[in-house]
């Protein structure tokens, strides 16, 4: 039997794609917008998760519901003994870094913070400054947003550096 993972196809392209429009959708109304079986669908959905391409199933919510309603990217410049797994051990201690990444470019790493108001925002931030490795911050508070993309970004079309699965 062979262990290589299935390839990633149109079909299950477009599964994803209405997977990410509507993941309460059954899988009989995605294999009838598609042309499959409600099985047919479900084998590879399941395959999907299997193989890493679905990583969960989640509910979007309202930031400002919960109470977060001022949000901020902070430019984070370190010093030269700060290493990415360190960083990332530091972030997960903070509840409002919902997101946090290396980047090329002058800063060290961005994060993607949410506070309730902006005292608040100021408190997080200062207890950034705070961690050992931090040299110096810049910040930009969300006014409003334009466009909103999530890791399903671009999911119903091919990736363009991926020759291999356009037709």
């Amino acid at each position: 039997m062979s262990t290589r993972a299935a390839p990633f196809d149109e079909l299950d392209r477009k599964i994803v794609a209405a997977l990410m429009e509507n993941a309460r959708a059954s899988f009989n109304e995605i294999g009838a917008t598609i042309g499959l079986s409600g099985t047919a669908v479900k084998r590879r959905v399941d395959r999907l998760c299997a193989n890493g391409v679905i990583t969960g199933f989640t509910a979007t919510v309202r930031p400002s519901a919960l109470g977060w309603r001022t949000e901020a990217f902070v430019e984070v410049y370190c010093d030269s003994a700060a290493p990415p797994r360190r960083m990332g051990e530091v972030v997960r201690n903070y509840p409002e870094i919902v997101a946090a990444m290396t980047v090329t470019g002058g800063a060290d790493a961005l994060l993607h913070v949410r506070a309730a108001d902006v005292q608040h925002f100021e408190e997080v931030l200062e207890r950034i400054r705070a961690e050992p490795f931090v040299r110096k911050t810049i910040s930009h508070l969300v006014l409003s947003h334009l466009q909103t993309m999530g890791s399903e970004a671009g999911a119903g079309r091919p990736a363009s550096g991926n020759a291999a699965h356009h037709r």
